[in-house]
């Protein structure tokens, strides 16, 4: 599983038009699975993320984390993060999650970011996603699960 993280002071995602998710503060995550991941995986990743302490605090400093500025989530699904170019110019997608599969794990992690208490708006699975977003600092970290 990799995630990149981005700090974001807003962000939202368009679908033929139509807004299908928007935040404020909070973390805009592009997420995707590869062929080994599992549910306790998917979890455990849904915790990493509520517990980063990547936003400022009083003194400037990175510790709080995301419940400290009561901030949001807009999960993105992002198949193209297992995208491999070792090969050739064109990425090769062969370790990436196929889609039933990928989608099941993409909507139990949103569901256990629900779960640790923290607002979860998303994009559509496999669709053509224009996402917006302000990245703030920039703060982007990526998480891959090893």
């Amino acid at each position: 599983m990799k995630i990149v993280v981005q700090r974001v002071s807003r962000a939202s995602c368009t679908v033929e038009g139509t807004v299908t998710g928007s935040i404020d503060q909070g973390f805009m995550l592009l997420v995707g699975f590869g062929r080994s991941d599992t549910r306790e995986i998917a979890r455990k990743q849904a915790e990493k993320v509520s517990k980063l302490r990547i936003f400022s605090d009083e003194n400037g400093k990175i510790n709080k984390n995301i419940y400290d500025v009561g901030g949001s989530i807009l999960s993105i699904s992002q198949f193209t993060l297992y995208g491999d170019t070792k090969k050739s110019n064109r990425p090769s997608f062969i370790e990436a999650l196929s889609g039933p599969e990928a989608v099941s794990l993409y909507e139990y992690f949103n569901e256990c970011l629900r779960e640790l208490g923290l607002r979860v708006e998303t994009g559509i699975f496999g669709a053509d996603m224009k996402i917006e977003l302000v990245n703030d600092g920039p703060v982007t970290i990526i998480l891959e699960n090893n």
